[in-house]
């Protein structure tokens, strides 16, 4: 099991600048990268929480991006990155 930080307002997964991480193993280490960037004043006690990553699945927002290929509107992760995206053209070149 596995815990993320996340941004309330966007569904955004933070990632902890000075580890590199976006995923932690347990409740703890979550809570505790979160007061650090809380502490950094990166983000405010509001802006940020903590969250199952399997919970965090269900409330995690999609957006709308278009189709490079087809031309039709799909939506996607707010996680998933520009290069990943069938919105881009890195995505469909070989």
């Amino acid at each position: 099991m596995s815990y993320v930080v996340y941004e309330v307002e966007s569904t955004r997964i933070v990632e902890e600048k000075r580890y590199g991480k976006t995923a932690y193993e347990t409740a703890k280490a979550a809570k505790a990268a979160r007061t650090r960037m809380i502490n950094k004043g990166r983000y405010t006690e509001d802006q940020i929480k903590v969250q199952e990553y399997l919970a965090y699945k269900l409330i995690e927002k999609k957006v709308p991006v278009i189709n490079k290929m087809t031309g039709l509107t799909v939506y996607e992760s707010v996680n998933l990155p520009y290069s990943c995206s069938v919105a881009s053209d890195a995505y469909w070149q070989n």
